[in-house]
């Protein structure tokens, strides 16, 4: 059986914060680790976890475990209205100069085996 959509106002909410929506942004580029999104965003891992928990239970984002690790990336367009967020994503980020910071510090070093948290 298939998951229900969530409703349009919990996906609005979603996107009404700044910090969900520099999520977003980051994913738009790709699948990312929990911990990649606090390097970016300097935050913590209980705030970005909250925001990322929040994105999922509006549908927008899926999460998949490696080993310690959780790894984020947008969910795939389940619909017409979702496929239409996730396109008046990419328009309008692209014209948010602020968020290029963002984008440019998304570029991490490769993965080492002593990385941590």
């Amino acid at each position: 059986m298939a998951t229900p959509l969530p409703s349009a106002d919990r996906v609005f909410r979603a996107f009404s914060d700044r910090t969900r929506l520099r999520i977003l942004h980051l994913l738009l580029g790709g699948e990312l680790c929990v911990c990649d999104i606090m390097r970016v965003l300097d935050m913590s891992q209980p705030k970005i976890s909250r925001h990322l928990a929040y994105l999922r239970r509006a549908g927008l984002v899926q999460a998949r475990r490696e080993g310690l690790w959780m790894h984020y990336r947008l969910r795939t367009a389940r619909g017409r209205f979702h496929e239409s967020l996730l396109q008046c994503l990419r328009n309008c980020f692209g014209a948010a100069p602020e968020l290029e910071l963002d984008r440019g510090a998304r570029r991490c070093p490769p993965r080492g085996r002593g990385r941590k948290l």
